[in-house]
């Protein structure tokens, strides 16, 4: 069933997804143009497709304490896990673009993994201090040595689940100007911990969310999240959704073909 709803629900953006032509917000049109069709290459870029070649390769065996949707605990390869949780180039890279093009002070990831999009997220703004919440300790330990390997210094690794220590990080913060929700695919607790992150937003926090098509519940909370009165525009590039918070932009939504 959750397959059927991701066709289903990707023919819909296939249909209404429109390209920079199509868009008269200023704002969204300067992003879309210099940024979301911005396909110059970085040089991190390739320091970090490196690594991601590493894992999908790598038959060694971690325990994973999986916190999510289908939370339970085994044994995996590190190239299953690869395989089945690192975000594509495409979306990894573009959340290199906006933390390059916004520049946040502070960046926080709901869901290390492997650590090749908490890498991204560092190496776009290495005068960000990036936090970086992981349920699965051993797959964690992976991550920071990938870190390691690239020589990163900006990024505190939490170990926890998100329930647990969400709330107590953010306490510790000033502001949350980018947060990057990659974790818990369940409805409510993505609504629980948006709920969370709105209290150090600001107007101009960056919050993106992964996989709002995944399931049924997952659509539903991206509704609920377009529709939050402290809202103000969304884009929607099926794969990941954007959510700013401009205060002297009119509410819209925005579906971008990417």
């Amino acid at each position: 069933m959750k397959n059927l709803h991701l066709a289903i629900r990707y023919v819909y953006y296939l249909l209404k997804a429109k390209n920079e032509h199509s868009v008269h917000s200023p704002f969204i049109f300067e992003l879309v143009t210099t940024v979301i069709y911005n396909y110059s290459p970085y040089y991190s870029y390739l320091e970090i497709e490196k690594i991601r070649t590493q894992m999908l390769t790598n038959i060694n065996k971690i325990e994973v304490d999986d916190l999510g949707a289908n939370a339970k605990k085994y044994k995996k390869q590190i190239k299953q896990i690869a395989k089945k949780s690192l975000k594509q180039p495409k979306y990894a890279q573009l959340l290199f673009r906006l933390v390059n093009h916004f520049q946040p002070s502070s960046i926080l990831e709901l869901g290390t993994s492997l650590g090749i999009t908490t890498s991204y997220l560092a190496k776009a703004s290495q005068k960000a201090n990036v936090i970086t919440i992981e349920g699965a300790s051993e797959t964690a330990k992976v991550a920071n040595q990938n870190f390691k390997e690239l020589e990163i210094k900006n990024i505190k690794s939490i170990i926890g689940n998100f329930d647990d220590v969400l709330d107590s990080e953010i306490k510790n913060l000033k502001n949350l100007d980018f947060v990057f929700f990659d974790g818990n695919h369940r409805k409510e607790a993505t609504l629980n911990y948006f709920k969370s992150c709105l209290q150090k937003k600001h107007s101009e926090s960056i919050f993106v969310f992964d996989d709002i098509y995944w399931s049924s519940e997952m659509t539903e909370a991206w509704k609920e999240i377009k529709q939050n009165s402290e809202v103000t525009i969304t884009i929607d590039l099926f794969h990941i959704g954007i959510v700013f918070f401009r205060k002297e932009q009119a509410k819209q939504h925005f579906m971008i073909r990417f």
